[in-house]
């Protein structure tokens, strides 16, 4: 459900508002978010985006206008986690939050994983199920574990 702290432009749809967590941060005008999502402090989403149910977005995380995100996708903003280090709980201290931008018109396939401090390039098409593991250019498409570029768009 939406914290006092999350501001939400004109026209945004979130479905199933108690399904939805986010917390301070910032959705633009005319997206639609589905049920199951959960949105952390400070992520930014540009205007008329489609978030589909199911999907991960935490702190780091910028999404520009018109991005398409599927069911399922998993944004990762930390290379390696650690729970506790020699039995001492971890703290936000301990925690390298990694900055990762998807770029307008970008696309991003059912259940991909986007690892912490990638780009995915304007208008660039994800795979789904792909594990993106280094930056995507503008207009390509990638699929696969590794995700590879499979085709340019033009």
């Amino acid at each position: 459900m939406k914290d006092e702290k999350t501001s939400i432009g004109n026209g945004t749809i979130i479905y199933h508002k108690d399904l939805v967590i986010m917390n301070h941060a910032k959705i633009g005008s005319n997206c639609k978010i589905h049920a199951f999502v959960t949105i952390q402090p400070g992520v930014q989403i540009g205007n008329a985006c489609k978030i589909q149910s199911y999907v991960f977005i935490p702190t780091g995380v910028t999404i520009e206008d018109d991005v398409f995100i599927g069911q399922g996708v998993v944004f990762v903003n930390d290379k390696y986690p650690h729970a506790a280090k020699n039995g001492v709980l971890q703290t936000n201290r301990d925690w390298k939050k990694l900055q990762t931008l998807v770029k307008k018109s970008a696309s991003i396939g059912a259940n991909a994983t986007i690892l912490g401090g990638i780009t995915i390039g304007k208008g660039s098409i994800v795979g789904a199920g792909a594990v993106v593991t280094k930056d995507v250019p503008d207009n390509c498409i990638v699929a696969g574990n590794p995700a590879k570029i499979i085709r340019k768009l033009t």
